[in-house]
C-alpha cells in the first residue's frame, strides 16, 4: 500500500505504521467532524522522508497542518489545488531554525516549499515550487 485515501483515521495496526514520531491523527483532517471524520491520505514515501526528517534534525516536528478534506480546505483559505487535498505538512518553527530545518527538507526531497512567519510547508510534487506566505519574505532572506 503506497498511496490511499482512507475516509477516517485508520487504525496504525491496519497500515503497519512505522513511523514513530508521527501518527495518523496528527496528519488528518482537522476539521473536527465537520465535514469529515478524519480523512487521512496515507503515502509510506512521503512519511519516510518526514522520519528522515525528523531523526536528522532530532527534534520534534510539530504538524499544524496536514492532509484537508476539500470543505475544510476552503474553509480555512487554502489554495483549490492545494497539495493539503492529498498529503502536504505545514511544521511549526517554534523550536527550530528555519534555515536548517528548510534545507534539511529540501535535502531529503521535499520540492514544494512555502514559507511562512511561523511554519514551514513541505510537499513533495512533479515540479518544484518555492514561496513566500504573505509578510514572510524578509525573514526568510540571509
Amino acid at each position: 500500500m503506497r498511496l490511499m485515501l482512507f475516509t477516517q483515521i485508520p487504525e496504525m495496526e491496519a497500515l503497519n505504521w512505522c513511523w514513530p514520531d508521527f501518527s495518523p491523527s496528527e496528519l488528518s483532517c482537522k476539521c473536527g467532524g465537520r465535514f469529515c471524520n478524519g480523512a487521512y491520505w496515507h503515502d509510506a514515501t512521503f512519511l519516510d522522508a518526514l522520519q528522515k526528517l525528523r531523526d536528522d534534525i532530532n527534534r520534534p516536528l510539530h504538524i499544524s497542518s496536514g492532509h484537508r478534506c476539500s470543505r475544510w480546505n476552503a474553509h480555512v483559505g487554502g489554495a483549490a489545488k492545494s497539495r493539503h487535498l492529498k498529503i502536504a505538512v505545514d511544521i511549526l518553527l517554534a523550536g527550530h531554525h528555519r534555515f536548517v530545518l528548510r534545507d534539511a527538507a529540501i535535502g531529503l526531497g521535499f520540492n514544494g516549499i512555502g514559507m511562512a512567519r511561523s511554519f514551514l510547508h513541505l510537499d513533495r510534487r512533479g515540479q518544484s515550487a518555492n514561496w513566500y506566505y504573505v509578510g514572510s519574505r524578509a525573514l526568510w532572506l540571509r
